[in-house]
């Protein structure tokens, strides 16, 4: 009884008080299909706004005592999946008239309660197909939508914000043309930078203070290492688990190699498996605190055996995490611009043969190969990124390449092929409506 009056308190307290003061985000997230609706991301990205946001557009034309939000990070609950139901007692019993068929429900961080999912299929089956869930961890949900909730859910990943989201944020609005201006253009110059080194989590971006950013950051990683990793996984061998970070960090951007991580714990007396390091990979991963890129291939299974480069997905990450990204421009600005194809395009590819290119990417369908650099004075560095690129584009029989810079711009053809010298704060701005 006394948890059945917890959730009568948590359902009337979200209905009384006011809907949070939101920005809208990009992500344009459906109602009434008829299906769950997945939203998934790391912690702190922003997955209970984009509820309120949905929210917000519900009670223009509902009722909000037909909204239900849990939010099961609450420290007042403390429940096991088979108490899920009281959720559904304890609203008949405040709105008896009502009938569940047209109650819509949110449900956010439910992967906290083991066994969620016959609770929500049973939700979806009997009562209501209005029901959104969010959760910080994609192979959990994903393992379990794909067993319980098989044909009934439709899945969005959300990211930190996106350069033209924290733009948004930051109450700035330029047009396309704008950045020719040399006002305008020194204004989103120095916007990007705050960009480039504290990423997009939406309380950093609001926050002021530098300092206070990277200690926000900071707890955020503890959060996801102790509450998503060590508590959830079970992890004993902490110290080894946080070498593997450790050196993941160190590798941002290259191919990574667990095979010489393993060589370099063993060899200082730790006792850890290969088999536990993969493990460790996909956990971070699975709690996007990480995203792989794979080797791009005409082979599959040459892509899928290829070694994966590995980019954080955040760039404040990398300052707050890591002294040795303060002055290293070169990764930050890979590692954003990573970020941002991985936001907007969902698939991106790094490619080797005898030279490399950073990334391949999908533009208006087409592959597109993209090299970045921080800058381009040197000639050898220049050389460098122009041979790369060139080579991918000439496998992909590409026309039109691009080389990502701070601030350097110019274009060069070369073998009848175009290659686009460009700021990166320019290329990412007029290119994210066609990269969605």
């Amino acid at each position: 009884m006394k948890r059945k009056n917890i959730f009568k308190e948590l359902i009337l307290e979200f209905q009384h008080q006011k809907v949070p003061e939101i920005i809208d985000r990009d992500i344009n997230i459906p109602i009434n299909t008829g299906k769950i609706i997945s939203v998934i991301g790391v912690r702190r990205s922003g997955k209970t706004y984009i509820l309120f946001q949905i929210i917000k557009k519900l009670i223009k034309d509902i009722p909000i005592e037909k909204i239900i939000y849990i939010n099961f990070e609450d420290e007042r609950l403390d429940i096991k999946s088979q108490e899920l139901n009281l959720i559904l007692e304890a609203y008949m019993e405040l709105f008896p008239n009502n009938s569940l068929n047209n109650v819509y429900f949110f449900f956010d961080e439910i992967q906290n309660i083991n066994g969620w999912e016959k609770f929500v299929r049973r939700l979806y089956d009997r009562y209501s197909k209005n029901i959104y869930i969010t959760g910080s961890n994609s192979k959990l949900l994903s393992k379990e939508i794909s067993t319980a909730l098989r044909g009934r859910t439709i899945s969005y990943e959300v990211f930190p914000l996106s350069f033209k989201e924290f733009l948004k944020f930051k109450n700035y609005s330029f047009k396309e043309n704008e950045i020719y201006i040399p006002q305008k253009k020194a204004l989103m110059k120095s916007l990007f930078n705050q960009y480039l080194n504290f990423g997009g989590f939406p309380e950093v971006v609001l926050q002021e203070d530098e300092t206070i950013k990277i200690k926000i950051l900071q707890e955020y990683f503890d959060v996801m290492l102790y509450k998503d990793l060590v508590e959830r996984y079970k992890i004993k061998n902490i110290p080894v688990l946080k070498y593997f970070i450790k050196k993941t960090i160190e590798n941002v951007g290259k191919p990574l190699s667990v095979n010489n991580i393993y060589n370099e714990i063993k060899s200082q007396g730790y006792k850890v498996s290969k088999d536990s390091l993969y493990e460790f990979l996909e956990m971070l991963e699975s709690i996007y605190l990480i995203f792989t890129v794979r080797k791009f291939s005409k082979s599959v299974l040459k892509t899928e055996l290829s070694q994966k480069k590995v980019y954080l997905i955040d760039n404040g990450f990398l300052n707050a995490l890591s002294f040795s990204f303060k002055e290293n421009k070169g990764a930050l600005l890979e590692n954003l611009t990573a970020k941002e194809f991985k936001t907007y395009e969902g698939e991106i590819f790094y490619f080797k043969e005898k030279k490399e290119c950073d990334f391949i990417t999908v533009i208006k369908s087409k592959f597109i190969p993209v090299q970045v650099s921080y800058v381009l004075k040197n000639k050898k560095t220049l050389k460098r990124e122009i041979d790369g690129l060139l080579e991918a584009m000439k496998y992909l029989n590409a026309r039109n390449g691009y080389i990502i810079t701070y601030d350097e711009e110019d274009q060069l053809n070369i073998e009848n092929k175009t290659i686009q010298i460009i700021p990166a704060y320019k290329f990412i701005f007029k290119s994210q409506n066609s990269l969605k």
